[in-house]
């Protein structure tokens, strides 16, 4: 039943559905194992939801990678998402935890103001965290401080426990990422050679001319990555953002072409996919310290 959508506004709703009682308005630890069984379903969410799956089937099939998760995954989603469940008609036992927390919690607080740079939020589920067994432990350890203070009663120090928890639990998933970019190295290796690759086949081809010069977007999606979860391996593994990293290419397939004396710098221009050449050559002197002209007397 995949086409059911069930839509959660209030943490309130989440937790009846889940059989889970509800302690504060704005934020809950859920846990999924006192959840009724049942079918799968697509579901929206009005708020941050981290869910801690446990999978212990032995290898998870990821793109056309398998993996060694055996101590769970985490999936992040940022309000607004919907994420489904497809159980193929079958009833089945909800497992694990829920970490969800209302904007309105964060609303002028320092994670407020932060909650943008944890891109993991924008990633897609394939491109969830996979824990090993310390750091789900870690995790866990995380989530037993906001339970804690959920149970306690609410005093002048709530709120600002309770995001200070929040914060680091999220400060961990950040170094768990960084770990995951360097240690799935047979996934991400590929990724950087993929993405040299793609920008060389793309200025082979007539695509310049056709729709422009390379976005972070369009690079991304020929992947099969979302742009957030690409822009953050191309910065680890390179140092540079995708964006530089595509003007660099850019600017070594420019400098290479200048050198064609039967080519105008304007045709050079358009054949890069710039729409005016004056942009070219603002672009070329910016980051060559010369004009093309001037590169092609020198050289």
């Amino acid at each position: 039943m995949m086409d059911t959508l069930r839509r959660f506004e209030t943490i309130s709703d989440y937790n009846a559905f889940n059989k889970n009682e509800t302690l504060h308005p704005l934020i809950s630890v859920v846990d999924l194992s006192k959840a009724d069984p049942r079918q799968g379903s697509r579901m929206y969410f009005g708020f941050y939801t981290i869910f801690l799956k446990d999978v212990k089937c032995g290898d998870l099939v990821y793109g056309r990678h398998t993996y060694d998760y055996q101590e769970g995954t985490l999936v992040f989603m940022a309000p607004g998402q919907v994420a489904g469940m497809n159980s193929n008609g079958e009833t089945y036992q909800p497992k694990g935890f829920a970490l969800v927390f209302h904007p309105d919690l964060i609303h002028g607080t320092s994670l407020g103001r932060t909650i943008q740079e944890y891109t993991f939020f924008g990633y897609q589920s394939y491109e969830s965290l996979h824990l090993s067994s310390r750091e789900r432990s870690i995790v866990m350890d995380c989530f037993s401080k906001i339970e804690y203070e959920l149970e306690h009663a609410i005093d002048k120090h709530s709120k600002r426990l309770i995001v200070a928890n929040v914060e680091l639990f999220l400060g961990y998933c950040i170094r768990f990422y960084d770990r995951q970019f360097i240690t799935r190295n047979t996934v991400n290796k590929g990724i950087l050679e993929r993405f040299e690759h793609l920008l060389n086949d793309y200025f082979q081809t007539d695509k310049p001319q056709l729709i422009g010069l390379p976005s972070v977007t369009y690079c991304a999606g020929e992947l099969n990555l979302s742009a957030k979860y690409f822009g953050d391996l191309i910065k680890k593994e390179t140092g540079k953002t995708a964006q530089e990293y595509i003007q660099a290419k850019v600017i070594d397939v420019a400098k290479e072409r200048v050198f064609d004396q039967r080519k105008s710098v304007s045709q050079i221009a358009y054949d890069l996919g710039f729409k005016y050449p004056q942009h070219f050559i603002r672009f070329f002197k910016q980051r060559v310290g010369q004009s093309p002209n001037e590169y092609r007397m020198l050289n």
